[in-house]
């Protein structure tokens, strides 16, 4: 794999590290600013919002920007968000400085979910995409945990101080590891646009809002499960959490190569499986060791969603596939309010604490559905994961749309 890809790897530790850790130092920030706790989570919030508007936004804006100065951009707004956020006198000024550490998240692994494909080349792709979201997965077992022992001894502006300092070291990484790649001709928002609209895209994004909805309609009342259900102390959690980042990271690993190879059966096969695990912790999260078992099997079965996902709307938005690929991370933060706002009126409304767990299971049967829609209205369901690319008169080519009249050969680079 190019070394380049540790660049895009280490910002996305960076960027994973700072969406999560908010959770752990909400009682820090809501003592520190003299607000409540509930209140305070609405920095979550703010994250999650400047995900959702800032990937179409800022992929957009960006359309005709060469792509390693739109990643190096991109961390630059990422570094700045953080930095205010440290900085930040009121509760206001760090809801906004949330805003804007959240606007380049999803563009960045759009843009960057492209040049790590385009840089593995064929037969690879896959498997260069799930390298850089192996970041994530990391910023979950390391990247969290340390970042909120920090901002619990040293106070909370230090994590973001650090997460600023990591910004600008993934900047430098990203400078000096990513080529200069070439523009593609014809390249611009109007193509880009076009190919969001695609009837495979959009199926692509709702397969994602609902699969990853029922990942996150139990996540985000893992830990309250963990201590109320399974008996865990208050002080085992960060255990808990990090064998579900455990089992993300497998599940990326895995991913990769298995996408490579058939992407549609790896997709199917993990929301099938997904699905499956969040009806079993049902019975098992009442069970200590069966509990932690199974919760590393959830955070796998969730992850392994995400490389397949993000590959079948690159192919599909063929030669304009960054617009899609940003997009898709907009889906994500929907899935993640969505899942946890479910997940909370199955618990309020007097279902018990591991009613999340069928409510998360029945999302997850409904990406399923999509995405077997999906395969139904794609004449090469089985065709292994590729980007695909414009040729150099601006011809599109796709291995596997229906809607596509005559088949043509794909060239060799990928958008």
């Amino acid at each position: 794999m190019p070394l380049a890809l540790l660049a895009l790897a280490v910002s996305a530790f960076g960027i994973g590290t700072t969406e999560f850790v908010m959770m752990g130092l909400l009682p820090n920030v809501a003592g520190d600013l003299g607000t409540s706790v509930p209140t305070a989570g609405y920095l979550v919030s703010a994250y999650a919002l400047g995900v959702v508007f800032g990937a179409p936004l800022l992929t957009a804006l960006g359309s005709r920007i060469p792509r390693k100065r739109m990643l190096i951009l991109l961390m630059g707004v990422f570094t700045i968000g953080n930095l205010a956020s440290a900085l930040a006198p009121t509760f206001g000024t760090l809801i906004a400085g949330r805003v804007l550490a959240g606007l380049p998240h999803g563009a960045f692994f759009g843009v960057g979910s492209v040049v790590a494909a385009r840089l593995a080349g064929e037969g690879r792709q896959a498997r260069a995409v799930a390298m850089m979201f192996l970041g994530l997965t990391v910023a979950n077992i390391v990247g969290v945990p340390a970042a909120t022992l920090l901002g619990q001894h040293l106070g909370w502006r230090a994590t973001f101080l650090v997460v600023a300092g990591i910004g600008l070291a993934a900047m430098a990484a990203l400078a000096r590891l990513i080529p200069d790649l070439p523009h593609e001709q014809g390249a611009g928002l109007g193509r880009e646009l076009r190919a969001l609209g695609g009837r495979q895209v959009l199926l692509g994004l709702l397969t994602t809002v609902f699969g990853f909805a029922g990942v996150f309609a139990v996540y985000s009342y893992l830990s309250a499960m963990a201590v109320e259900v399974t008996g865990f102390s208050e002080t085992s959690v960060t255990f808990v959490l990090a064998l579900f980042g455990t089992g993300m990271t497998l599940g990326v690993l895995a991913a990769g190569p298995l996408t490579d190879r058939a992407l549609r059966p790896t997709l199917y096969g993990a929301l099938a499986g997904l699905a499956a695990v969040l009806v079993l912790f049902d019975f098992t999260v009442h069970v200590k060791w069966a509990a932690l078992a199974t919760v590393v099997l959830i955070g796998a079965a969730g992850s392994m969603t995400s490389t397949p996902l993000q590959m079948l709307i690159m192919n599909k938005a063929k030669s304009a596939p960054t617009l899609a690929a940003a997009s898709n991370h907009s889906a994500f933060n929907l899935a993640n309010a969505g899942g946890a706002w479910l997940g909370g009126i199955a618990i309020a409304s007097g279902w018990g604490w591991t009613s999340p767990t069928l409510v998360g299971a029945a999302l997850a049967a409904a990406g399923l559905l999509c995405a077997v829609v999906s395969g139904a209205l794609d004449r090469d369901g089985g065709e292994p994961s590729r980007v695909v690319a414009s040729g150099e008169a601006g011809a599109v080519v796709d291995a596997g749309d229906a809607g596509d009249a005559e088949r043509k050969p794909a060239p060799d680079r990928v958008a």
